[in-house]
């Protein structure tokens, strides 16, 4: 297609081209300015005569002003345009950045930090939720797969999921355009201690010299509570006088309630106390973050598994305790273990099954006392 006749007007760098007026149907002029810039040669529209009421006047002085660098050039309005775009884009590394913002530097946070940056970020960190293709997680499922536990690749994407979430809430975005998929993981194994190996537990914490480590690891025991609600415990939370435990901010989001057993109740009155408000402070009596060095020196001691938790494995101890009796239904220890759903605590049925049967047999041999 020719290029369309250009006509000089009477101011330099100006002319126009005769084109369709959009909105009118006839001829009009369309402005278009010459000018250097940075020793560039720059050309490009002014604007449409009638559309824009663009005169040579008027493109004379919009010229001048770039020239000046008082005015932005037409790619400069461009590029400036989509670089706040940009800005403005509530991408998964601004949510994650805005997410962490609002929150207390924990162990816990440190270490989603780490898998965050190592993980999700270089795939999805510079895009947004809503750009996200099945396809890309798929892939970076897979992936995962090859090298990572079921476990671990589910906790990934978890941690996206509940990024996006909290960009959905707070109104920065919409979301995924579809549903996750997270890998099947067996959670029915747990670890558990043999009556034996329970009692050299005990006998380990005894010996223990740390009252904090001590204590910990027999209220773990005792109540079934999680490392971080005891670490959040303050005195504040305990009632003594009605028998209850308040967890702070627990797994679930929602503050709880738990008993206060006679067995908890009598290593908490015990217990030191600090100016502090924490039952188990950190240094400077702050909130404390770790303490897996002294609990797993109480595990060595009692000769346990390495590969059983020192905090998290004392709590399916607790459940399995419990559920084993048989005299614990699940909807009961449900609410013991502060589970949101059933199916959390369906891991232990088993175990309760086999405490019924038990009991169940003590019928035959009732029948055959009676008959004697």
């Amino acid at each position: 297609m020719p290029a369309k006749k250009r006509f000089k007007t009477q101011y330099p760098g100006v002319y126009f081209i005769n084109g369709i007026s959009p909105t009118r149907g006839t001829t009009e002029k369309i402005y278009y300015i010459l000018y250097r810039k940075n020793r560039k040669l720059i050309e490009e529209k002014a604007g449409r005569q009638y559309q824009d009421n663009m005169t040579a006047a008027k493109a004379a002085r919009i010229r001048t002003q770039r020239i000046e660098g008082k005015q932005l050039s037409n790619k400069e309005i461009r590029l400036s345009e989509q670089e706040e775009k940009l800005r403005r884009r509530w991408t998964i590394n601004r949510l994650w950045e805005e997410y962490k913002s609002g929150r207390e530097l924990t162990k816990s946070l440190k270490s989603d930090d780490y898998i965050f940056q190592k993980h999700i970020s270089p795939l999805f960190g510079s895009i947004t939720s809503e750009e996200i293709e099945p396809r890309e997680i798929d892939r970076f499922r897979k992936r995962l797969l090859q090298t990572k536990s079921a476990q671990t690749v589910r906790y990934l994407l978890l941690l996206l999921r509940r990024l996006i979430n909290f960009g959905i809430n707070r109104n920065y975005c919409t979301g995924l355009t579809f549903k996750l998929e997270f890998p099947r993981v067996n959670n029915q194994n747990f670890e558990d201690l043999t009556p034996g190996q329970l009692q050299n537990l005990l006998d380990a914490i005894e010996q223990e010299p740390n009252v904090q480590a001590a204590n910990i690891m027999r209220m773990a025991l005792f109540t079934g509570m999680r490392r971080g609600e005891l670490f959040r415990l303050q005195w504040d939370d305990l009632d003594f006088d009605r028998g209850f435990i308040l967890l702070r901010n627990p797994k679930g989001g929602v503050d709880q309630k738990i008993p206060l057993n006679m067995s908890a109740r009598e290593v908490l009155q015990q217990h030191p106390r600090s100016d502090s408000p924490y039952v188990f402070p950190g240094r400077g009596g702050n909130q404390r973050t770790d303490i897996k060095k002294q609990v797993n020196r109480i595990k060595e001691r009692a000769g346990l598994p390495k590969d059983f938790r020192a905090l998290h494995g004392l709590r399916h101890v607790y459940a399995s305790i419990l559920a084993s009796s048989g005299k614990v239904d699940m909807y009961t220890l449900q609410k013991l273990l502060t589970h949101k759903s059933p199916q959390m605590t369906q891991r232990y049925a088993h175990l309760r099954d086999e405490a019924l049967k038990k009991a169940s047999e003590l019928v035959g041999d009732l029948i055959k006392v009676n008959k004697e």
